[in-house]
């Protein structure tokens, strides 16, 4: 092994020293992917996709399909994995006088993920069209011997990552066609007819043997373009495969989620941190918020762990459970093509992509509206029964005890009865009143907390709304909501939800889902719309009516579709396509800095609010431990709840003893301004020291000097100046005020 390492390192000395020239200084970085290349690499690769797809769709939408597969194994799975177990240091790191021409990267040496990736590529890219090899083989040594020219992986590492891309890649497609062998023979017997081989498209292409092509590699297991002679189909539908397709997405789906919450790519966010606290202390209800999340909460972290993965457990849960009760609804009610791309949409639109990995009330909230919005068109048909109603009910009621934006729905139902006559006949039955009875007594539990608290929240939510201020017109927030909620949604997506509700109007105002479905979305978007005339509303205020709108949506478009709108097809395209790179890319924004070689800005990043917590707290721990020097416990004040629950979460101490031992509070006040106000606070630990911290404005970090209750409430509050945490090192993320309190009176 010494006697290998030392040939790696003299190889390694060759390529990056002897060989070294002006030429190849310049050539080599680009080569490798720098920021400048990478725009000019990104483009191209573009031009080449879309040329592939007007030359050949079948085989081109094949190739890509499976080229990312092979990557996500090769650079995600396999590479990591093994860079993270050996944990090689790179050449720079450990021997001297390295041509570094590039980042000195963090991550290990062994193996040379770039390498990886080439090689999965050519394997890829030959395996579809043969006549690749000359250029993708070539480029792909080219791109291995620039990372050891370069200075930045020793021979032996390029050398790794190209037999396990390669390898990878090919196991990767071996085992898609084998699953497609078995499994879609089976399951989608009219889709294998038609195409039973992955590796080898359906005619009309290349000729089958010998053409531009060449014949199909024989290494994978395949059948040839056309189904095995004697094969018949089982008897089945068209929309019996669109189905069990939409079941395999949703599982998938739900695996990919979980997966990445598990990941630890995104920290938690304040509200979910702060109602993780919540769930500590379980009660009727909270100061701004019903009960459900806290209960929802304490479940996951009891199964889990109090960690990310058991606060955001039952996220993408809930978000599969809505996608399949929405998928079997329209498969029995519209079409299962219908509810497939129903499912689609809903996982292009950023605004519902991110709810299903944070578990706010939103969730929560979207899927009983759903769930009640379902129950009802039930409830509304002529052979509806008490207990449809009472589903109703209790769908209803469940929502109420997750967000009060809930009791929109009931002006939903007014307008349902408005819109459409027959739906009039179900007020002279008593299903309707039932499902109302039943609504208010569960939510008994918030109105009880209320009472015993004065009605806080009453006087909470008036405040959110700007009750109290008078009304005064103004386009500037009309401006900004029309545009987070176009980009948060999906732009395509939401012109054509748009476009449908108005189209209602115009010629659809006798078809009973298109009715039904606009008077179960738009209340709750028109009343924001209108709030936002005289106040910022927030993307998210929105959520409940986001599906109902959607379904409108699909039902609409897919009438069209099925009366010859051949635009429907290409602007559905065009929708999944921008909504998925979206989704893509606010799952991992530092994918940003692959493309580019710059992080983005903290302004532009829409994860910077769920980045470094965890440095955050540690930040806020060194300063309290330096204060423990002087003799006494110390514990940790903060300016705001958000806060005070991210440093309860991610200060270990404090985590563990944030039920019956607190060690970090939000400041006192004389009236309540958060749940700190109802739960145990700092009182009690007289004479103790505290250390005090505030987040400054990060566009204008002056120091600001402490409330006066904190002055009184201590013999002495002295400044520690401020703390900055950055974000990659290089962005201000927090400025941090620091004060250390001592002499609790």
């Amino acid at each position: 092994m010494h006697w290998l390492q030392s040939l790696d390192v003299e190889l390694f000395r060759f390529v990056n020293s002897n060989l070294a020239n002006p030429v190849c200084d310049a050539l080599m970085p680009l080569i490798s992917g720098n920021s400048v290349s990478f725009p000019f690499f990104y483009a191209a690769a573009v031009f080449v996709a879309i040329s592939l797809l007007f030359k050949s769709p079948a085989r081109a939408c094949l190739f890509l399909l499976m080229l990312a597969a092979a990557l996500a194994v090769s650079d995600g799975l396999v590479s990591n994995t093994i860079k993270h177990a050996v944990a090689r240091p790179r050449p720079f790191a450990v021997l001297s006088d390295v041509h570094c021409l590039v980042g000195k990267g963090g991550s290990g040496s062994m193996p040379s993920s770039h390498a990886a990736n080439w090689f999965a590529a050519a394997m890829v890219a030959f395996l579809y069209y043969r006549r690749s090899a000359w250029l993708m083989l070539p480029a792909a040594l080219l791109v291995a011997f620039s990372r050891v020219y370069n200075g930045v992986h020793y021979p032996s590492d390029v050398l790794a990552g190209a037999l396990l891309g390669a390898g990878s890649a090919g196991a990767t497609l071996w085992l898609l066609q084998w699953m497609w062998v078995r499994v879609g023979r089976r399951w989608f017997p009219l889709w294998w007819e038609r195409l039973p081989s992955l590796l080898t498209p359906p005619k009309p292409l290349e000729a089958e043997e010998g053409g531009a092509e060449g014949p199909p590699p024989q290494s994978l297991p395949r059948t040839r373009g056309i189904a095995p002679s004697g094969f018949r189909a089982p008897h089945t539908t068209m929309d019996a495969h669109w189905l069990r397709l939409g079941y395999l997405c949703v599982a998938l789906l739900l695996v990919a989620r979980w997966a990445y919450i598990a990941s630890g790519t995104i920290q938690l966010a304040e509200d979910e941190a702060y109602q993780w606290v919540w769930s500590k202390h379980l009660a009727l209800s909270y100061y701004s918020k019903p009960p459900l999340i806290a209960y929802t909460q304490f479940l996951g972290t009891t199964l889990w762990g109090d960690n990310a993965f058991g606060v955001r457990f039952f996220s993408p849960l809930i978000t599969a459970v809505m996608s399949l009760v929405l998928l079997r609804f329209f498969a029995r009610e519209v079409n299962a093509r219908a509810g497939f791309f129903l499912v689609s949409i809903v996982t292009a639109a950023p605004l519902l992509a991110v709810g299903a990995v944070l578990m706010t009330v939103d969730p929560l909230s979207v899927l009983f509206w759903t769930a009640a919005m379902l129950a009802g068109w039930r409830a509304i048909q002529e052979s509806a029964t008490t207990k449809d109603w009472l589903r109703v009910g209790l769908w209803m009621g469940l929502g109420f005890l997750s967000k009060y934006t809930e009791l929109v729905q009931w002006v939903s139902w007014a307008l349902v009865f408005i819109l459409w006559a027959p739906a009039r006949k179900q007020l002279r039955r008593p299903g309707p009143y039932l499902a109302l009875l039943l609504n208010l007594l569960l939510a008994l539990p918030v109105l009880l907390w209320n009472y015993q608290h004065q009605w806080v929240t009453v006087a909470h939510v008036a405040e959110d709304a700007d009750a109290g201020k008078g009304w005064h017109l103004t386009l500037r927030y009309v401006l900004d909501f029309l545009g987070a909620e176009a980009g948060l949604l999906n732009p395509i997506f939401f012109i054509a939800m748009l476009w449908a509700a108005i189209a209602l109007w115009r010629r659809g105002r006798q078809n009973p889902r298109l009715v039904y479905f606009f008077g179960m979305g738009a209340p709750v978007f028109v009343m924001y719309f209108l709030h936002s005339f005289h106040a910022r509303v927030l993307p998210n205020w929105i959520a409940p009516s986001v599906l109902p709108l959607f379904c409108l949506m699909v039902v609409y478009w897919d009438t069209r579709f099925r009366l010859g709108v051949k635009a429907v097809k290409r602007w559905l395209v065009a929708g999944l396509v921008l909504g998925s790179v979206m989704v893509f890319f606010f799952h991992n924004t530092n994918l940003y800095a692959k493309v580019t070689g710059h992080y983005l800005p903290v302004k532009l990043d829409p994860l910077h609010r769920v980045r470094d917590w965890d440095t955050t707290a540690r930040v806020v721990d060194q300063a309290r431990q330096q204060l423990l020097a002087e003799g006494k416990p110390v514990f940790i004040i903060t300016d705001h709840y958000g806060m005070a629950g991210q440093i309860s979460f991610y200060l270990p101490e404090a985590r563990t003893n944030v039920q019956t031992n607190p060690l970090v509070y939000c400041r006192s006040t004389a009236y309540p301004e958060n749940q700190f106000y109802f739960l145990p606070g700092y009182s009690d630990r007289k004479g103790q020291n505290a250390i005090y911290v505030l987040e400054l404005n990060r566009d204008n970090p002056t120091p600001v000097p402490p409330p006066d209750r904190l002055l009184t409430e201590f013999e002495s509050v002295t400044s520690l100046g401020v703390t900055n945490v950055l974000y990659h090192g290089q962005y201000l993320l927090r400025p941090l005020q620091l004060y250390a309190c001592r002499g609790l009176k």
